[in-house]
């Protein structure tokens, strides 16, 4: 089989892979070298808007386990490949000298042995990165119950390093993935977190500075949006995790009779996305956002929002006095805006106006807010945007459909 047959068969079986969007690496060209680390991958966007690209393929689709949700297990009948080492850092040379990558994401499936199949992904970022002096990114899949040796090898090689929890619980993985445990696959990120830990972390380190991640698989098992976002909020807690990745399930061909026969609904992912979010950057815990009886979060409305409607006791806020932790819990006040307010209140108190001007949307934060009445200043000499255009008027708390929209925290 040649190259370009093997990377249509491989390209395509990595689409299934999600823990791979912005990379948070800083790495730069080493002299003589090229390429140069970068923030995002895999036609994914990053926070400043760029869109940027890596070569995502998996070594191989052999594999020697049977997890039923997986359409490279051994059991299936799909078309099977393999690229050699040369093969994946030619490619990933060729594409970048061409510009149409950054850098490069390489999974697997299992074969031979774990220790095997780690040992052949090191290999090419080895090659990559000693040989020819790659100073692109560099993704590399964790493979879980490998030696502590490999892994901290591919640590000093790689940007990123992902070890794939897959589904929530152990009684989802002894249904659907039998060979897989979370005691492994946890053990294997408390070593790479803790040898993090002895390189030194962050940014303008040399091991791993973009962190490593995970994959939850979304409805491929009835477990609820409660049971994902508790395990994702021990995952950020306990092994010093950058990003949890949710991957909705996607019906495969020939599927096992266990597995459902449709994908779960597109927003149900976005909305784990936004939770997610605020349980990293808003002080919200898994609890808050899937209380029970509600084990599963709304799709009609973001979760903050929804949060806001059963707590309408919390508000209103007032702007001008609130700690930043209740200011962001207000629908509509992003991080970056409340850090803004808290920097123009120490000059002079904020009416209805200076949030315009902070592009805050209005109409989606005022039931939730309180401004000094006497402060308010006209809109109408403004020059706003048109989502502000019009009469800005107070919307009733009890007003919940003309809130459910997304929108920006």
């Amino acid at each position: 089989m040649n190259v370009e047959s093997k990377l249509r068969i491989l390209a395509d079986a990595a689409k299934y892979d999600t823990s791979c969007a912005s990379s948070g690496s800083a790495r730069k060209r080493p002299d003589g070298g090229i390429g140069n680390g970068s923030n995002g991958i895999c036609h994914s966007y990053t926070p400043d808007g760029r869109c940027v690209s890596l070569l995502k393929i998996l070594l191989t689709n052999f594999c020697i386990f049977d997890c039923m949700y997986c359409v490279n297990r051994v059991s299936s009948d799909t078309p099977r490949a393999r690229f050699t080492v040369d093969e994946v850092v030619n490619l990933t040379l060729d594409f970048y000298k061409r510009n149409y990558i950054e850098g490069l994401f390489l999974s697997s499936g299992i074969i031979q042995t774990p220790e095997y199949t780690m040992e052949q992904l090191i290999a090419v970022a080895r090659k990559l990165r000693t040989e020819h002096r790659f100073g692109g990114y560099i993704h590399l899949k964790g493979i879980p119950g490998v030696s502590r040796e490999l892994l901290v090898e591919a640590g000093a090689l790689a940007d990123r390093l992902s070890v794939n929890i897959e589904l929530p619980t152990q009684k989802d993985l002894d249904r659907l993935a039998p060979a897989k445990s979370h005691v492994s696959i946890e053990r294997s990120m408390d070593q790479v977190r803790d040898a993090a830990q002895e390189h030194g972390t962050g940014r303008s380190s040399r091991f791993l500075p973009a962190g490593q991640s995970t994959q939850l698989i979304v409805g491929a098992t009835p477990g609820s949006d409660a049971e994902i976002l508790t395990r994702a909020s021990d995952l950020y807690r306990g092994r010093g995790l950058r990003r949890v990745y949710y991957s909705a399930f996607s019906p495969i061909p020939h599927a096992h009779s266990e597995l459902p026969s449709e994908a779960p609904p597109a927003v149900r992912e976005n909305r784990l996305y936004q939770a997610d979010w605020l349980m990293r950057f808003y002080g919200f815990a898994a609890g808050e956002l899937t209380p029970a009886p509600d084990a599963n979060l709304a799709l009609g409305m973001d979760p903050k929002l929804a949060w806001a409607l059963r707590h309408r006791e919390f508000f209103p806020v007032d702007v001008n006095t609130a700690p930043k932790e209740a200011l962001l819990r207000v629908p509509g006040f992003g991080v970056r805006n409340v850090k803004r307010i808290l920097s123009i209140r120490r000059f002079h108190r904020l009416d209805t106006m200076d949030l315009a001007k902070l592009r805050i949307p209005i109409r989606r934060a005022e039931p939730f807010i309180a401004l000094d009445p006497g402060s308010a200043r006209k809109l109408d000499s403004l020059h706003l945007p048109a989502q502000f255009s019009g009469r800005v008027e107070q919307l009733s708390l009890f007003d919940a459909p003309a809130l459910a929209r997304t929108g920006e925290f």
